[in-house]
């Protein structure tokens, strides 16, 4: 397949993706949302595309970008894209301090590696792992 076709169909797949996790974070039960994302994936491919996770982050990051997708939806949705292409993640939960309110992120890991929702390291936010799922 070509890049720009990849391109295209991995944007319109994370076009629903985002809006389907965006209305399951306003709709499903925290617990419910949680443990699905808890699942590992049905078929795991060892020998995916290397690119392919990185493919799929920039494929949510645009349309997120253009959406205004917050980054619990951004990452619920790359994650499930990855899950269904037999990629293992992890769905990572953080808080930090901002002054005197907390803030709190999500992001998407595999390995080691942030793949969507990584936090630029100039904004002085440095958020403490709470919670991972995956």
């Amino acid at each position: 397949m070509r890049p720009r076709t990849l391109r295209r169909r991995l944007r319109i797949e994370a076009l629903g993706a985002l809006l389907a996790a965006r209305v399951a974070v306003r709709l499903v039960s925290t617990r419910r949302l949680l443990t699905s994302a808890a699942r590992p994936p049905g078929r795991p491919q060892r020998f995916a595309d290397p690119d392919l996770p990185a493919q799929v982050a920039a494929a949510v990051d645009h349309v997120g970008s253009k959406t205004g997708a917050a980054c619990l939806p951004r990452a619920l949705a790359a994650q499930a894209m990855l899950r269904r292409r037999g990629i293992a993640s992890r769905l990572c939960l953080g808080v930090a301090r901002d002054g005197r309110s907390l803030a709190a992120h999500a992001w998407v890991e595999i390995g080691q590696q942030v793949i969507v929702g990584e936090v630029d390291p100039a904004s002085g936010s440095a958020f403490t792992q709470v919670a991972q799922f995956g």
